[in-house]
């Protein structure tokens, strides 16, 4: 052991600011009797520290061991530095230095000591809605700049107490330096308004807003990263007019309840699900709804599993408590009209939900960032997104390699961006579907702010090939401007790279994917969507494709499956006969005109898309003619799947094509023969399932390959994704999953970026 006494500097980035990171410090040096100091950076964390050897090493092996719970090391570099003579170890000033970042942690639920508090009586927070600690409560939604700092952030306005400021200053207590730290004498709080009256303050106002629920009305509730429109899920009648305000006929509505117990009551929930519903980040969780649920149909018409989360916020916990005769589950959907973002800033709220709310739960804290709700299924026994937002970004996708500092766009639909920076691929919050002026606000200003926040200048920006997405026009203006690289990547080629960064996969190295969707702008000008690709981040051959079909009327047919039932009966040259069920949705006349499209080619682009196989299948068979929204087809068709068939039906491939007439041909001989439309969905998905590893085996036998990634939105399809992972499997080959980002077009932009990386890897 070295009595000679030594110096040592820590510089430690990731998630370590604002997550009770310093106190942690502080009290593990003060433990091992280390002199020293402990400040925030602009990078990160500095630490410097002064003893004996064995004292020092120590204190490194805890720095790794025994985080606080929602900070997250990246990196730790560390120099030893002279000895100095020091009474005994501080918290200094926070130092910002130009050019440098650091991750900043996503807002996180309400933890089990502030939940205590909540309703202990004895604490001076009792009943406070905005009660949080450095474990817990927001941080990138009221985040206007780094250092994360109380005067950079929407709490800058609250002047703290002399009982507020204690804690802030004390780092032993486990709300030093939290930065939206507050109570009822100083900080924000709630009220209640009907047609701009205040009628409820403060205790008075989440009575009032109970009131209202319980009497069957809607109330809009301001929460953490934006508006929530809320009712009694249990009340059918306030459950169909949110629907009718909302103008939202179809897509399932989200479902809070105040605890695990409640949500047992509706739906199956497993070990694995249950711990992703009582994570910090309390995500949306889709649930096998159980047979006896009693929550209305309408809630989720045509579904066999329900979206719950449990309590995010204080006032969240609040309004939910149980107590007789009150509603156990509330609707807890997103503050907007169908198809525009969430509104998340108070006159804009009040303007844009007074025709749907009867009444608004608010508050007077800023949210300087909206964040809508992110949505899980559990694949494997693990998390698999649907949408990544609140919870997780904007947690950086962490890379094998530095990669240069870059914008990539994103899709049209369920857009994300990404910027990069070192070893971080920083994924933006969910900003939705860019069809209107509001939505591409938001992603505009969502990219302004992410790079200030990360101190990111992109040297490249780069976009799908669609020359009619917005993401794209945005790119195309923005490089002419700014005199940038822009770099415009296929769709598809984005799934397989989005699948591979999620799977750190190294660059140079070729897998086989299976990339099925709904739409991509292919490099044909076609729409693709049914695509097997061979290649990796630099470069893809595009080995196999799904037959191609017309899509009568363009874009319309995409929430039309009846007319793309009998474009591909016209291709399969197979009879419209009248008891078909996509024939008796027209009219004589309007199926003449389908046909004299189909026959001309009038309007009628050609697609691979696998998302219309889909369609086009439930359709024949009876389960859906019109969708309401995006997916609602094929979502139903999975729905209808009877579990215990094994049956399957076959597709042909002929040298680059996958046939489908011969399905179309077999599924319309069933329908003759009587066979169920369960029967029917399920020899589908097991034909699919069979396929994929057929064109795998096919690729294997001509290159080697035997790794498979699976990406595209098709592949939320859990009962295709399962199935065709264990067919796979059992023909010896790897697959990767997607588990940190969506399968869907909100991985996109990460795979984007990726293609650009290795271009310039390559340059």
């Amino acid at each position: 052991m070295n009595s000679v006494p030594t110096g040592l500097k820590i510089s430690v980035s990731g998630i370590v600011q604002g997550v009770g990171f310093r106190p942690f410090v502080y009290a593990t040096a003060t433990r091992l009797q280390l002199t020293g100091s402990v400040w925030n950076s602009s990078k990160g964390v500095e630490i410097e520290l002064f003893g004996h050897q064995h004292q020092l090493d120590q204190f490194l092996t805890d720095l790794k061991t025994q985080l606080p719970i929602l900070a997250r090391i990246d990196h730790i570099e560390t120099n030893t530095i002279p000895h100095q003579e020091l009474s005994g170890f501080s918290i200094k000033d926070s130092q910002a230095e130009e050019g440098q970042f650091l991750p900043v942690s996503p807002d996180m639920s309400i933890c089990s000591d502030c939940l205590q508090e909540l309703f202990d009586t004895k604490n001076r927070r009792y009943r406070y809605p905005f009660i949080n600690c450095t474990n817990c409560g927001p941080r990138f939604s009221i985040i206007k700049n780094i250092p994360y700092d109380r005067p950079l952030t929407t709490m800058a306005k609250f002047k703290l107490c002399p009982s507020c400021q204690a804690e802030y200053d004390n780092p032993l207590d486990r709300r030093f330096h939290a930065q939206p730290v507050a109570c009822a004498e100083c900080g924000p709080r709630v009220q209640f308004i009907v047609q701009g009256e205040i009628i409820g303050k403060f205790e008075g106002a989440i009575t009032t807003a109970r009131q209202f629920i319980e009497d069957g009305k809607i109330i809009a509730i301001k929460g953490l990263g934006g508006y929530h429109l809320a009712c009694d899920a249990s009340n059918d009648e306030a459950v169909q007019k949110l629907r009718e305000r909302k103008k939202r006929s179809d897509r399932p509505f989200a479902l809070m309840g105040f605890d695990l117990e409640t949500i047992r009551k509706f739906c199956e929930v497993n070990e694995a699900e249950t711990a992703i519903l009582r994570s910090p980040q309390h995500p949306i969780v889709l649930l096998p709804k159980k047979d006896d649920c009693s929550l209305p149909e309408a809630l989720a018409p045509t579904q066999n599993h329900l979206g719950f989360m449990l309590p995010y916020t204080p006032l969240h916990y609040l309004l939910l408590e149980s107590d007789e005769g009150f509603p156990e589950v509330l609707v807890m959907t997103s503050g907007n009209l169908s198809d525009e973002p969430i509104a998340y800033e108070d006159e804009d709220a009040r303007g844009r939900l007074a025709e749907i709310a009867d009444g608004f739960l608010v508050h007077n804290r800023p949210i300087h960032m909206r964040v809508d709700d992110s949505v899980v299924r559990l694949v494997e026994q693990k998390p698999y997104f649907l949408r990544r937002s609140r919870g997780y970004a904007p947690d950086p996708i962490v890379l094998n390699d530095e990669i240069h500092q870059m914008l990539a766009c994103g899709a049209e639909l369920k857009n994300t961006f990404c910027l990069s920076r070192g070893h971080y691929a920083f994924l933006s919050h969910h900003i939705g579907d860019l069809e209107n002026y509001e939505t591409l606000s938001s992603f505009e200003n969502g990219i302004i702010h992410f790079q200030n926040l990360f101190r990111i200048k992109p040297k490249k920006i780069i976009a799908d090939l669609h020359p009619e997405y917005l993401s794209t026009k945005y790119a195309v203006d923005r490089a002419c401007k700014e005199e940038l690289p822009l770099l415009q990547v296929q769709h598809h080629h984005a799934h397989l790279a989005a699948c591979l960064a999620d799977n750190l996969w190294p660059f140079g190295q070729n897998v086989i994917g299976l990339i099925f969707d709904g739409t991509g702008y292919g490099t044909d000008g076609k729409i693709w969507g049914g695509e097997v690709l061979v290649g990796g981040y630099d470069s893809i051959q595009r080995r196999f494709h799904l037959a191609e079909t017309q899509l009568p009327g363009g874009d319309t047919a995409i929430r039309n499956p009846a007319k793309i039932a009998l474009s591909q009966l016209f291709s399969a040259d197979l009879p419209w006969t009248d008891d078909l069920p996509p024939v008796k949705a027209f009219t004589p006349q309007e199926l003449e005109i389908i046909k004299s499209q189909l026959a001309k080619h009038i309007n009628s682009p050609m697609t691979t898309s696998m998302g219309r196989l889909f369609d086009a299948v439930a359709s024949l068979i009876g389960i859906r003619q019109v969708a309401t929204y995006e997916g609602q087809a094929a979502i139903e068709l999975e729905n209808a799947c009877d579990p215990e068939e094994e049956n399957a039906y076959t597709f042909k491939l002929n040298s680059d094509i996958i046939e489908t007439a011969e399905l179309f041909d077999h599924i319309l001989l069933n329908l003759r023969m009587g066979v169920s439309s369960n029967t029917i969905a399920a020899r589908f998905h097991n034909g699919l399932a069979k396929m994929c590893v057929d064109v795998c085996q096919t690729i294997q036998r001509e290159s080697g390959l035997q790794t498979v990634a699976l990406s595209g939105g098709v592949w939320q399809n859990i009962t295709l994704l399962n199935k065709t992972t264990s067919l796979l499997r059992d023909s010896g080959f790897s697959v990767l999953q997607h588990h940190q980002v969506p399968a869907n077009d909100g991985g996109i932009a990460l795979g984007q970026l990726m293609v650009a990386a290795a271009a310039n890897e390559s340059n």
